[in-house]
């Protein structure tokens, strides 16, 4: 098994295109590619046709998939607003990618799902899905509720093209063709394990509340009172730096397993807070939330966010169900990158100094899709990883 990630910062399509193709084919020494991501700035979106024929032509993969994006990741760097456009391609014989194109139907406030092939594989083939969407066009709660009915258990990981500001704009590569609409992805079995990482980068604050009164995304009462006084009580006891991250990026942490004894990194599902009611003292979420949940209130900012990742990377060592990871795509939020860390190359240089240098390739995603606690959400201001690794 091999990967390699090219990555060129050409301004024109065809010479970046023949750049990274020429590399990929030497690194690869000629194997077959059994399957191939592009992922391009909006400088090459409206050459899109011309990357997928030149791919399909220059090194044959059998499964094609990709995406224009605001900012490119590939090979040792984060190519943050410029031209570029990253191939990475990966030889991997004993493994079966069945690939997909999915769209959404609207009847009343219901979707239906359409796309699936008849030859997907089968709960006891323990397939895992890579998975790049177009988010003016996918509804990514209709979206992760059907995957999850179908393969329940399984683990999606991926990104939003970003990009584009309106519907239309974006491309998605899929095989021999460009869409503009909906999900392109993969399952893949066999010889190949995919392991996932979800860095959420936030760091709790304060203690730890029970929903006890709520509806829909507004909370009314943490643990018995107004949920606004428990955020001033929990605001009150920070330090005057925690106060001004707090003012920036407050967020809320919700427990995924209510019936673990303690709760740790990975035990929350991070939202954003978008409102507040001075008169009733009520909070507003960016997700539904019930009665009974366990939550904890979050600041991110770029220490803690590259401390979450660095010890999730750390801890993926300590994985002894597969081999070392030989590969890496990473979905990396588009509001992370050089202005919140104050660093260029950030995520990716964490992914290759933690894992031995491995090649990687990805984007600066409009929304991070990866599993935690079990369960695939749609993420925002995350770091999504899917390593490839041997199957032992």
């Amino acid at each position: 098994m091999q990967v390699h990630s090219a990555l060129s910062k050409a301004d024109g399509t065809a010479d970046a295109l023949d750049e990274v193709c020429r590399e990929a084919t030497t690194r690869l020494g000629g194997r077959s590619v059994d399957l191939a991501f592009a992922f391009f700035s909006p400088h090459h979106a409206e050459s899109a046709d011309l990357i997928v024929s030149t791919i399909r032509a220059r090194l044959r993969p059998k499964v094609l998939l990709g995406c224009s994006a605001e900012s490119v990741i590939g090979d040792t760097q984060e190519v943050e607003g410029q031209s570029a456009l990253c191939l990475w391609a990966g030889h991997l014989p004993g493994t079966t990618f069945t690939p997909f194109h999915l769209e959404f139907v609207q009847t009343g406030e219901q979707f239906t799902v359409t796309g699936w092939p008849q030859d997907m594989p089968t709960l006891d083939q323990n397939p895992s899905f890579l998975v790049i969407a177009e988010p003016f066009t996918t509804p990514a709660e209709a979206f992760l509720g059907d995957l999850d009915e179908r393969f329940p258990g399984a683990s999606a990981i991926g990104g939003m093209a970003s990009g584009a500001q309106e519907p239309g704009a974006n491309r998605l590569l899929f095989n021999d063709t460009v869409v503009d609409d909906g999900v392109v992805g993969v399952a893949v079995t066999g010889a190949v394990c995919i392991r996932t990482i979800v860095s959420q980068g936030c760091r709790p604050i304060g203690d730890r509340f029970m929903i006890t009164q709520a509806e829909q995304n507004i909370i009314h009462e943490l643990s018995g009172k107004p949920a606004l006084e428990c955020l001033r009580e929990v605001f009150s006891s920070l330090s005057p730096t925690e106060q001004r991250q707090a003012e920036r990026a407050l967020h809320l942490g919700v427990v995924i397993d209510e019936h673990k004894d303690q709760f740790e990194r990975g035990d929350f599902l991070i939202r954003n807070l978008i409102g507040v009611d001075q008169k009733t003292g009520s909070l507003a979420a960016a997700d539904y939330v019930r009665v009974g949940q366990t939550v904890q209130f979050q600041i991110r900012d770029g220490a803690s966010a590259s401390e979450d990742l660095r010890e999730l990377l750390t801890g993926e060592h300590q994985d002894t169900h597969a081999g070392d990871p030989i590969g890496a795509l990473l979905f990396s939020c588009n509001g992370r990158g050089q202005r919140f860390f104050r660093t260029p190359h950030h995520d990716v240089t964490a992914v290759r100094e933690k894992l031995g240098g491995i090649p990687v390739g990805g984007f600066f995603a409009m929304g991070e899709i990866g599993p935690v606690g079990g369960n695939n959400f749609l993420h925002g201001y995350t770091a999504s990883v899917a390593l490839f690794c041997k199957n032992l």
